[in-house]
């Protein structure tokens, strides 16, 4: 593939997240298509592990922190997709880790944002609070499906910074990635067996293909993204990388027919704005 092909692969993997999670929000067991799912990145990562060479002592702080965040996420996205629209949670879900990371910068490490990510910060934030007083000032019952999604987006901001120190520290960028996927599969497996005990395997057993499925998905969707970034500018992948937001919300529109889809559709346009206007600001 040339360099023109770049737009169509950051979108074909943007379709392949918004549709592996909304896979996961449809399935009636959603511990056990999230368990699935790690089981295909550690066969993954495990054949992959075998053909490179290992990260380095240096990266296992990283690869654990990041196994432990990643097993909270997967935890908590199954826990807000039981509570709420996908159409609302996954946009503020992943708008809310680009605001994140931004500020963190800000606050944590001491780096100034430039007015442009502040004017971007503020569009997004803009966008975020559309989505949530969709229909009006949410009531308490909504309040939880909002929380789980705003969670969501901070531990996406963590491992997202977490995997980019991992990958600096590691001797092998490849051997990073392997490890991250079998250690943080690993991780949400312990996770999901300490939860559900002995009703795990039959769990694991019943409608594989979703769960299954939503893996291969997902490692696609990462792998196309990474080979984009190997011949491609990296501020427009990343922004074009989250036209999921506005996909995720026309899947919950026109496929899971959920109610004030243009309201919705709006909102995430705004956030996706915002994202685009941050990544070119860099």
């Amino acid at each position: 593939m040339t360099q023109g092909a770049v737009p169509f692969v950051v979108l074909a993997a943007a379709l392949l997240h918004a549709v592996w999670n909304a896979l996961v929000h449809g399935v009636r067991d959603r511990i056990a298509g999230i368990a699935q799912m790690n089981l295909v990145f550690v066969a993954f990562g495990v054949l992959l592990a075998l053909f490179v060479p290992p990260p380095g002592a240096d990266a296992l702080p990283y690869l654990l922190a990041s196994a432990a965040l990643q097993t909270g996420y997967q935890l908590l996205l199954a826990r807000a997709y039981g509570l709420g629209d996908f159409g609302q949670l996954y946009p503020i879900a992943r708008g809310t880790s680009p605001a994140v990371v931004a500020l963190l910068s800000a606050t944590v490490l001491h780096r100034p944002l430039p007015a442009g990510q502040l004017a971007a910060v503020a569009v997004i934030s803009l966008g975020l609070t559309g989505l949530a007083l969709v229909g009006g000032l949410p009531g308490r019952e909504q309040l939880p499906a909002i929380g789980a999604a705003l969670g969501n987006g901070v531990l996406i901001a963590g491992y997202t910074v977490v995997d980019a120190g991992g990958v600096r520290a590691a001797d092998s960028a490849a051997g990073y990635i392997a490890w991250m996927f079998v250690l943080q599969g690993l991780a949400v497996l312990a996770a999901v067996a300490a939860v559900r005990r002995r009703t795990l395997l039959p769990a694991l057993r019943a409608n594989p293909v979703v769960g299954l499925g939503g893996g291969l998905m997902s490692l696609t969707a990462y792998g196309l993204v990474v080979w984009a970034q190997t011949v491609g500018d990296l501020p427009a992948i990343a922004a074009l990388r989250e036209t999921s937001i506005v996909i995720a919300a026309l899947i919950g529109t026109l496929v899971l027919r959920e109610r004030l889809g243009t309201l919705r559709l709006a909102a995430s346009a705004t956030v996706l704005a915002g994202i685009a206007l941050l990544e070119l600001a860099h």
